[in-house]
């Protein structure tokens, strides 16, 4: 896969599905922290294949782990329970 980085480099990214648990881990972590500054300073083709790579990247984690732990403050109920009144 030809992706961009968030300076607009040309870079190469192995597909998802061939990476090990924790090469997987580290891809995520790693976009993950690029993310706010593509977002700020990237241009339209580098948001672009960003977007496209991170969406890439959490399905492959999703398809992985479709029992992981979910803290129960990420549900909308957990949300509403620490909304002001419990609505």
């Amino acid at each position: 896969m030809k992706a961009l980085d968030e300076r607009g480099t040309t870079m190469n990214g192995v597909d998802p599905d061939r990476l090990d648990d924790q090469q997987l881990m580290k891809e995520l972590e790693t976009i993950h922290r690029t993310r706010h500054d593509t977002l700020l300073h990237g241009s339209n083709d580098a948001l672009r294949t960003h977007n496209e790579r991170m969406a890439q990247l959490e399905g492959e984690y999703l398809r992985r782990n479709p029992r992981r732990p979910v803290a129960a403050g990420r549900t909308r109920e957990g949300a509403r329970d620490r909304a002001p009144g419990g609505a």
